[in-house]
This record gives structure tokens, sequence and C-alpha cells, in this order.
């Protein structure tokens, strides 16, 4: 046990250079970073095992940060064990450096997730708990971690903590550790101006444990620690009561702490000097880390040494003795691709592209042994339950099954499965109706963003969900959705690949796509209504470049039909219409505008040429198709929020028919 009196310095050397870092980059959060040092101190120099020399390794624990405005807290501690220097403090929030103002993830850094979107970050938590326990069901010998969160107020503010908390206390999470940074500040008022709700009682009633502790008393953190590490039932939640601004001094010489000044601002000017100095650092040199606190972390790290070599052996030992299993762990934290038997899935002609989703689920449960699926209360509809028939649901103390059943809770789901992918080992997706991605959007930008390669399948794609009306009928949400295959993430590519396929032989593409997808996140988006099968010659494998030529195209053709999705079996029935008046036609089923477009530009000129006459159907939003059918060309999609009907009179009232495409492309010609 160290003593209080070093662990106190240890946090104060953290404060000094969280608000230090701030004050030099004059733009940032000191406040929080300096209330939660403590906490953060004795997590890492006491609790967190890890290898420094192999910060990959799969059985370590897990730190998920979800107020990203404290990265001044969790870079200043990295660089306490060597993985910062305290240059890179320095370039703080600047140009090109390994210290953005919202941490994102970097493993080998110690980085485990990208934070900033408050409540999203102790919810990945929740899913590498949730991947943890899968692991730890199939190994148990060499899967022994902790998964350790820290969330502020805000983030149990947010709603999706409601979602969060439930499921891990329904699940009994018993390894995964919170803390809470109750500072009773945020950044533009205190808390009981915005809340008086029981925190404890609430994590109570989800079946948490809590305990309540002074948040900056570094022997209450360890105790309330080694308390939560003995819980074997449920998930526990430290309520720390901390000071923001610990140890924050005014220009007058004053108190500075439990200020909301000090949330989101540099400190500033005497304010600043006076603080540094107030918590025994030098305004001049405040970039130093004391040699009693730099011991304090090399002994932890010859700790960490001696832990980690005992559990080598462990997993040595296991090895020799398991073989086989040692070999699938490897694989399954490999990142690859898994080997599928893609001839196994055997699809009935002209089913809905769910239908045919289910049938390849239903192989993969059976295939790829660390799958995990997820869905939002919905899996007899979204037909995720192709995957749920061959396993079963995890329940509290019982995660030897694959199937995740999240509740009516879309984003939390989302989130969940992210933090999955964050914890590796597990292939995670996770389905819901279409018109509900707008449920799932903040955390679909976060999965591009870290580059995690959650799958996420929607169903009930179009205003074809009929009789449910306007509120289940998606219109926008496809040409949102597509956005994401046009922005680029840091390394230059599509951020999201997002397939609609055309029917059920191409569905099963989509799928094999999804699953050699392993650098970005995947969106699936499915029929709920029966299509029939493109003509029969048509080379589905073509469906990897994004769009192709469908059988029967005409060679030299008039026009150029395309769509994605079911609308491209009804470009194939109003084609034979426009062949009877002698015109000449070329159908292209576009499953993916984002992956075509990063074909090379001889094969997207010899299938769409940049003079062709273009007629685009989609049922969606009429841009969602601007892109490939290009200012010449002509579009007819929805324009407006769907009716309330039976699928096929929508189709007939709005257009969506043969007859029509004859019309509009006729009127073109």
């Amino acid at each position: 046990m160290n003593d209080s009196k070093l662990m106190t310095r240890a946090a104060d050397n953290i404060r000094i250079l969280a608000a230090s870092m701030v004050e030099k980059a004059n733009s940032g959060h000191p406040g929080g970073a300096m209330g939660g040092a403590d906490f953060i101190n004795v997590l890492f120099s006491e609790f967190l095992v890890y290898d420094p020399e192999n910060p990959t390794w799969e059985a370590r624990d897990r730190f998920f940060l979800d107020p990203g405005h404290m990265s001044p807290m969790l870079y200043s501690t990295l660089a306490l064990t060597g993985k910062f220097t305290l240059d890179e403090l320095q370039q703080f929030r600047q140009w090109g450096s390994p210290t953005p103002g919202h941490p994102e993830r970097d493993v080998m850094r110690g980085i485990e997730n990208t934070s900033g979107p408050l409540g999203q970050g102790h919810t990945f938590a929740v899913g590498a708990a949730i991947a943890a326990k899968f692991l730890k069901a199939r190994f148990p010998e060499v899967m022994p971690q902790t998964i350790y969160a820290y969330i502020s107020d805000g983030g149990i503010q947010e709603e999706i903590s409601q979602g969060a908390g439930r499921i891990a206390g329904t699940l009994g999470l018993d390894n995964l550790i919170m803390f809470y940074d109750a500072n009773d500040i945020q950044l533009s008022t205190k808390t009981k101006d915005v809340t008086c709700e029981d925190t404890a009682k609430k994590y109570e009633a989800w079946g948490w444990k809590t305990i309540t502790i002074n948040g900056n008393d570094p022997d209450a953190i360890r105790s309330a620690l080694n308390e939560a590490k003995a819980e074997t039932e449920r998930p526990t939640l430290i309520i720390g009561h901390t000071i923001m601004g610990k140890g924050a001094r005014r220009a007058d010489g004053s108190s500075y702490e439990a200020c909301c000044a000090t949330h989101g601002a540099p400190l500033g000017g005497d304010a600043y000097i006076n603080t540094i100095k107030n918590l025994g650092g030098d305004p001049e040199n405040p970039f130093v880390i004391f040699p009693e606190v730099a011991e304090l972390y090399a002994k932890r790290a010859a700790e960490l040494k001696e832990l980690v070599a005992k559990q080598y052996a462990i997993k040595a030992e296991w090895a020799k003795a398991n073989p086989e299993k040692a070999a699938k762990l490897d694989l399954f934290f490999s990142g690859k691709a898994p080997q599928i038997d893609w001839s196994a899935v055997q699809q009935k002609p002209n089913s809905a592209t769910r239908t045919a989703s289910a049938t390849v689920l239903g192989v993969l449960a059976t295939q790829v042994e660390n799958m995990i699926v997820a869905s939002a209360d919905l899996s007899n509809s979204d037909k995720t339950d192709g995957f749920l028939k061959k396993t079963h649901a995890f329940t509290k103390g019982d995660f030897t099954g694959a199937f995740f059943q999240a509740g009516v809770a879309e984003l939390t789901m989302a989130c969940c499965c992210i933090g999955m992918a964050l914890h590796g080992g597990v292939i995670p997706a996770c389905g819901t109706f279409f018109v509900f991605s707008d449920y799932m959007k903040p955390a679909i930008r976060m999965a591009a963003l870290m580059e995690v390669p959650v799958k996420f399948i929607w169903t009930h794609d179009a205003f074809r969900v009929g009789e449910d009306g306007p509120t289940h009928e998606p219109v926008e949400q496809e040409a949102q959705i597509r956005l994401m295959e046009k922005l680029q993430n840091h390394k230059g590519h599509n951020s999201m690949l997002v397939l609609r396929p055309a029917d059920a032989e191409e569905t099963t593409e989509a799928w094999r796509l999804a699953m050699e997808n392993t650098t970005t996140p995947t969106g699936l988006i499915f029929s709920r209504q029966n299509i029939n099968n493109l003509p029969e010659g048509t080379d589905y494998k073509q469906a990897a470049k994004g769009a192709y030529i469908v059988a029967g195209s005409d060679e030299n053709p008039d026009v150029i039909l395309l769509a994605s999705g079911s609308e491209v079996a009804t470009l194939v029935a109003g084609a034979e219409l426009l062949r009877k008046d002698g015109v000449k036609v070329r159908i292209l089923s576009v499953p993916s505008e984002g992956l075509f477009r990063t074909q090379p530009t001889d094969y997207q000129e010899s299938i769409l040429p940049h003079n062709a006459k273009v007629f685009g159907l989609t049922a969606g939003l009429p841009v969602t198709l601007e892109g490939l059918v290009g200012s010449q060309g002509k579009i007819w999609g929805l324009p407006s929020f769907g009716f309330s009907a039976p699928y096929k009179v929508l189709d007939e009232k709005l257009g969506f028919t043969a007859e029509n495409i004859y019309k509009q492309v006729k009127s073109m010609l």
C-alpha cells in the first residue's frame, strides 16, 4: 500500500500537468481533470493490470473514459506510465499532435476508446464487459480481466446511461467497475440546478452495487476498488464526491475550487500561477514529473512485469494442454476475417432480403464461433432470430450463448456492440428497423471514427412497411447513412460500407462483404417484403464492385436504369415494357455507391458512361441517387414522408410500378 501523502503528490502532479496543458493550448477543460486526478492515479498506480511492453495483450484490464473533455487527466497519467512524452503534452490540441482535445482510440498508447459525446464512453465499457464475459465463458483460465469506466455528471444525465445501467445490472456484469466523478459542477450550471435524483438508488434499482466515498481520498478510493473487485454478482458504481478544480486558486489567492468557470476554460494569468504554486509545482517549468512520482510509477511497472509474467505462464501451460483452444483464442484476436463456407448458404428464391439475411445468419451462427448478434427487441421481425435459433441469449451468469437481447434501446445496443469490438476477440452485429437508425447515428459516427467493424443490420427498408405508416417508413434514412460512404476516415478510406442488396442472392454477397470488412462499420439494409430474384445469369460476385450490370441487359443501351434494393426488380419489370417499344436498356444494381466510387475509373465508365442517359429509382429521397444519375438524368423517388396503406397500394399510388418506369423513361428519351 502506497503512502497517502505520496499518492496525493502524484495526483497533484497530474493536476499540474493537466492545468498546464490547457493553459498552454489556451483551450480545454482543466477543472474536471484536476478533480478526478486522485482516482485515476490510484487506478493506474495500483490496480489496472496491463503489459507496458505489449499493449494489445488480450487479457489486459481496460479503462474506458466517458468524459472525453477530461483528456488532460488521461494524457497526464499516461505520461507517468511512459506512453506520452512531456513534449507531447505541451502540444495538446494542436495540429498533428497525438494529444487531441478529446482522446482518440490508440491502444498502443493506452487509449481504449475515442470519447467526447457524453454517455457513449461508459456504454462502450458495458459492451467490453459483455465481450469479456463471452470470452471468459469459453477461455476461463486466461481471460481474468476487469473493465473500468469513468463517468461524469454529464454522462450520468445523458439518456443512454439508462440503457447502459439497465443492461449491465440485468446481466450481472460483476467484471465492470465504474467511477462516477460526482463534483456537482457542470459547464454552465451547478448540477443541483438540473437534477435532483438519487443516483445511488437509481443504480441499485438496476441491480448495481454502489459505494459512496470521498473521491479525492486515495485511501477511500483504494478501499472502494478492493471492495468492487471482490463483488461476484453485480457491476459496481463507485460514487466519488470530488472537488472540481481541486487545488485551484484565483488571482487574489482565494479558492477557485467548485466553480463552473474552471470546467471549460484555462485558469488564466495569476490564477494559473497561484494554482501551480499551491499544488507544489513551478509555474515557470510546470511540465515535470516529480522524482517521487516517477519512482511510484516505476515501482508499478515492475509490479506489472511480475503480474503479467505470471499470467503469461498460466497461458503457456494452458496452451500446451489446450492447443486447439489456444489457436482459436489467437485467431479471435487476430482481427482477420473468419473463414466461411458460403456454399452452405442456400437461399429461397424471391424472398424478402430480411429473410435471406436470416438464412445467412443461421450459417454464420454455426461457422463463426466468436460472432455475437444483438437486436433491439425485434429479433423475430428484423430476422436476427436466424442466428438466435442456433444459439441462446445471454443471461446473468450464463454467457455461453451468443445473442444479446438489448431491449428497446437502439443507441445503447449500438454502443454496446462498439464496445465489444473495442474489446476485441468478438465480431458484433446488431439489428433493428431502418427508420430507427435515427436513434443510432451518434454511435455509427463513433464506430466510423474509431474504425471498428460492427455490422449494423437494418430491415423494413422503405415505405413498403405499409400499414405501419410514416412513423415506421424510412424515407430520408438511406440518404443520411450513405453520406457515411462519402465521409473519409483518417486513413483516407470510406468511413463506412453501406449495402442494400437487390434480392436474396445478392444478400448473401452483401453479408460476405460485411464479414470480410474488418476495418470499418458496415450497414446492411434489408426489405420487409418479398422481392423477385434478378434475371438468371446475373453475376452476383460483381456486387463486390458496388455496382454492376444485371443479366439480360442490352448492348449499346439507349438508357441506363439503376437502383439498389427492391427497386432493382421494379426496374427489371419496367425494362420489359420498354423493350417492347424497341428501347435498349441496361440495368445496374448498385448495392453500394461508396464501394463503386472506389473502383478504377475505367470500370466506372464502362458500366455508367458519363454521357449516358440515366434513370434512377429509389424508395428514399431522390437525392440518394443524385451522385449516380447526374444532372442530365432523371430520378423517381419519394420526396415526402410515407403514407399508411398496404405496400402494394403504396407502390401503385406512389409510382413504383413497371408502368410508371416505362412512362418516366419514355418521357426522357
